[in-house]
């Protein structure tokens, strides 16, 4: 038994993420060679953005961060506060020669049981989650939905069990309705068989208050959102707010990329990629890929795919302002992102 979950735009760690992804985003625009460790940290009306950055580009994160809060469907205003300083001297010693910019450990993963290469829950929970959004946005009979929502999903043996979702919504929406309308509209929609799947709304029967207004947000705290669902090891390491020589982000990226291409390429029916750093060490200290099976896929993974920082980073040409629209609804499985594209080996 498995279960996954995913949330929308604009739940509250949500918001954080995609205004840490834009802000970088903006420093990459006028400089892409900036240095950016951004964190964002969003409570009741006010708003927080603190890092490291070494730019020649001038922005205002205030200003990003407003706007991002805007167009994902929020109109209060925030009250925003930054503190922002330069890079440590010591982290760059070691990143201006290619080494990684921190110590840690990425894992990527890959697996025949979805065209998305992804686990089918994993898949599930992203597609509601996506699907409430489309449906506030581009459907004039869901002008009732507000932006903060999750969901989840529990499957057993391949099938559906239990369907979970939780969305924010106007206050003279009945439960019963709403309930209806999601069912026909986005659940058969999205899981096509519903015999003997509980379905459950809104289970305390009500989600008015939502985002920054209910509950405080902050960048990285939905790394299972993020990648696998929990599925398989999550190294620690968040991904928003952070340029390419940070290796949390960029080895989990070449980690999905390589397990990716060995899967597609049918050395296996599904693919773990362990990688490990040290700060300020090009080469990384461990290397390895394995099948399901426990086939060992390490001699080809180091044949076809450099894990040094600086080539990360020129192979999947992580050094442009792509970041927000990876900050919601997973970081895998959607052809858009370079690290999914498939290379016959």
């Amino acid at each position: 038994m498995k279960t996954v979950e995913s949330v929308t735009e604009g739940h509250p760690d949500k918001v954080c993420d995609q205004i840490a992804d834009a802000i970088l985003d903006a420093y990459l625009t006028h400089d892409p060679a900036s240095r950016v460790a951004v964190e964002v940290f969003g409570s009741h009306g006010a708003l927080m953005i603190g890092g490291e950055v070494t730019s020649t580009a001038e922005i205002d994160p205030a200003l990003i961060a407003q706007r991002v809060y805007k167009e994902i469907g929020y109109h209060d205003d925030l009250e925003v506060f930054t503190n922002i300083e330069e890079q440590s001297p010591d982290i760059a010693i070691g990143v201006d020669h290619g080494g990684a910019g921190d110590q840690g450990i990425m894992y990527g993963y890959a697996t025949i049981e979805t065209p998305e290469f992804l686990p089918q829950p994993v898949v599930y929970a992203n597609r509601l989650a996506f699907g409430l959004t489309n449906l506030r946005r581009n459907h004039p009979e869901f002008s009732w939905l507000r932006p903060d929502g999750k969901t989840q999903v529990t499957m057993d043996r391949g099938r559906v069990t239990t369907l979970l979702i939780s969305c924010q919504h106007r206050e003279d929406m009945a439960i019963t309705e709403m309930r209806k309308l999601l069912v026909k509209h986005l659940i058969s929609a999205t899981v096509y068989d519903l015999e003997d799947v509980q379905v459950l709304v809104n289970p305390t029967g009500a989600f008015v208050r939502g985002g920054f207004s209910a509950d405080t947000g902050l960048t990285g705290r939905k790394l299972m959102v993020d990648t696998y669902g929990g599925l398989i090891p999550h190294g620690g390491g968040a991904f928003s707010g952070k340029d390419p020589t940070k290796v949390d982000r960029s080895a989990s990226y070449m980690a999905r990329f390589a397990a990716k291409n060995i899967v597609a390429n049918g050395f296996a029916k599904n693919c773990l990629v362990s990688v490990a750093y040290a700060i300020g060490r090009e080469e990384p200290v461990m290397l390895r890929a394995t099948a399901g099976d426990g086939k060992d896929l390490t001699p080809y993974l180091k044949q076809h795919f450099d894990f040094r920082p600086r080539a990360i980073s020129e192979r999947l040409s992580l050094r442009r302002p792509i970041y927000r629209q990876t900050a919601a609804y997973g970081h895998f499985g959607r052809d858009e992102f370079p690290w999914e594209h498939i290379v016959l080996q």
